[in-house]
């Protein structure tokens, strides 16, 4: 079988780069460069999906797929729609860390940063659009974000922590931007207090008498 030699592949590119400026100098379509870069972002994200999905047990490859393919979808968009670029970005980023999870719920780890990831695309598209103060839909996100570290499906045994920092961050964004939101700079060392004596007594409880 002949092997492929690497000009081909860059001679390739370089015609499909200069097909797609020239659309674009032409008026055919907008945002040629976009559509360039998104083509050759989605074609690695489909190679890694590919290698993903014959083989689940290299999980992480759901990372750099997940990755290649949020920033060409990012790239496909037109100008008219720049302000959901960091949405779709952040999406791809969250898909992946969705992908490992459900694909293996022992791994509860990657709810947290698929939900704090969805989250941050959520409101920079909120400020971007609206202009809308989005502080407390972010910490109301991040609550969410564990309370489904608690309730999702999974290992369940050491995760009933989660509640305690999902339930007052959720507080804490729905007090963001109201006549009691003085009452939020009492939360963060509520947190750390709670937090920190449910692992104190955790320790003292699950030890085993000598």
């Amino acid at each position: 079988m002949r092997r492929y030699d690497p000009r081909l592949i860059f001679g390739v590119l370089l015609v499909l780069g200069g097909l797609l400026s020239l659309l674009d100098a032409t008026g055919v379509i907008s945002n040629g460069g976009g559509i360039f870069w998104g083509l050759i972002f989605a074609a690695g994200g489909v190679f890694f999906l590919y290698m993903l999905t014959n083989n689940r047990e290299n999980w992480w490859l759901a990372f750099p797929a997940f990755t290649l393919l949020g920033l060409a979808a990012s790239s496909f968009l037109p100008d008219s729609l720049e302000p959901y670029d960091s949405l779709v970005f952040f999406a791809g980023l969250s898909l992946g860390f969705w992908w490992v999870y459900f694909t293996g719920t022992d791994r509860w780890w990657a709810i947290i940063p698929a939900g704090v990831l969805l989250t941050l695309g959520i409101v920079s598209v909120l400020e971007d659009v609206s202009g809308v103060e989005t502080g407390g839909l972010f910490f109301l996100g991040l609550g969410l974000t564990f309370i489904l570290v608690a309730v999702l499906p999974g290992e369940k045994s050491g995760r009933t922590w989660a509640l305690i920092p999902g339930v007052i961050l959720l507080l804490f964004g729905a007090l963001l931007g109201t006549p009691y939101s003085g009452i939020t700079d009492y939360l963060w060392p509520a947190i750390l207090i709670i937090l920190g004596g449910y692992f104190v007594l955790r320790f003292f409880t699950n030890r085993s008498p000598e």
